[in-house]
């Protein structure tokens, strides 16, 4: 992908990028929709990547150019004030952290920009989370700050989702790629962002089915789960769902928030133990956490579809105490993961290409995955 995209920026600009950064996607093994009531989540960064080249400009504008849209190219002034673009929403997310940048005090000029990458949009895989962030790593290094802080960095690109994709979510998918180890996945308290790493054993492979089901969060759905969330906080008289470690009497609580409510509380408790079963080596216990978190994004926060839980369904059995699986993601399609033995992949992927096809009659992308890095330099 360097090279593929050198020759873009090239064709492109007329020269070669002065920085390329790059920054993976993640899974989250648990820890679904907890991130923004301030609980526990446990994702890993993946394989799968965006990458961006950039290079100064002395004329006040940014140029981007996206390889894995056709190369759909935008522009926009960094002398006027940087709004969300509706004729080109996909660039938002470059906008959103230019204006994030230049407010934290970035002093810009001017940029020409280039994208590519392999991370499949729609799939629950945090693909505008990479987007964001090796932009704006990228950026940084480009106005004399590349040893900006990671924590910052995703902070910038939840403020961009929030601001300029209309997406009010919580911090885990920027996070998880801007902070990610190799070889760990990060048990991250949302509120203090501490991100504790919790090794995987090396025979416990990753695996992403995905769906064939695009997936997008920016239709309501997600904001009107976190709205329901805050209800229920409020109704309780705790700052975020967090506080609540035992699901408390309903009482005049309508039961929609309720539901969420004990969703949220409950997957919490998952989370951590999945923590310590993971440490553990415990695959059974690990195994029954996740079919309890997709039993309860199912059935109490209603983000899962038939065909997703058909899928996890299949994964379970053909895994059977040696794993588990749920959806992961925000819901409403994506992706399912998986844990198991690693000598076991051949046997349960073969068993799902045999049993599962997505909506259109395809057989599932499957990827398996360890644990990556996050977010870094190329050049």
């Amino acid at each position: 992908m360097i090279e593929a995209l050198d020759t873009l920026f090239r064709e492109t600009f007329g020269e070669l990028p002065t920085v390329v950064a790059r920054a993976p996607g993640r899974v989250n093994l648990i820890g679904e929709h907890t991130d923004y009531n301030d609980g526990f989540v446990l994702p890993c960064a993946i394989g799968k990547q965006t990458l961006a080249a950039v290079s100064a400009r002395a004329d006040g504008m940014v140029h981007v150019i996206a390889a894995d849209l056709g190369g759909l190219k935008t522009s926009f002034s960094l002398r006027e004030p940087i709004a969300p673009s509706d004729a080109a929403p996909w660039s938002n997310y470059v906008r959103g952290m230019v204006h994030g940048l230049m407010a934290d005090g970035l002093a810009l000029t001017g940029a020409n920009i280039a994208l590519i990458g392999d991370m499949p949009q729609g799939a629950g895989l945090s693909s505008s989370a990479a987007l964001e962030n090796a932009v704006g790593l990228a950026l940084a290094a480009l106005g004399g700050r590349a040893d900006i802080d990671r924590t910052q960095l995703a902070l910038l690109g939840q403020r961009t989702e929030h601001d300029f994709a209309g997406c009010k979510c919580g911090i885990m998918d920027q996070l998880a790629s801007a902070r990610a180890d190799e070889g760990v996945a990060l048990l991250i308290d949302c509120r203090s962002l501490d991100a504790t790493p919790i090794s995987i054993p090396p025979d416990l492979a990753i695996m992403i089915v995905h769906s064939g089901i695009t997936r997008g969060l920016v239709d309501g759905e997600y904001n009107a789960r976190r709205a329901q969330c805050e209800t229920a906080a409020l109704h309780y008289g705790v700052a975020a769902l967090r506080d609540l470690v035992d699901v408390p009497p309903q009482e005049t609580l309508d039961d929609l928030a309720y539901r969420r409510a004990r969703h949220v509380i409950t997957e919490n408790s998952r989370t951590l133990a999945a923590a310590d079963a993971l440490n553990a080596g415990n695959a059974a216990k690990l195994g029954q956490l996740m079919a309890e978190s997709h039993a309860s994004m199912r059935d109490d926060f209603e983000i899962t579809l038939p065909a997703i839980d058909d899928l996890v369904a299949l994964l379970q059995k053909a895994i059977g105490a040696e794993g588990g699986a749920r959806m992961t993601g925000g819901g409403f399609g994506g992706a399912v993961v998986a844990l198991l033995p690693g000598s076991r992949v051949d046997e349960v992927t073969a068993a799902v290409r045999a049993s599962y096809q997505t909506p259109s009659g395809l057989t599932p992308n499957i990827q398996i995955e360890k644990p990556a890095q996050g977010a870094s330099f190329l050049r």
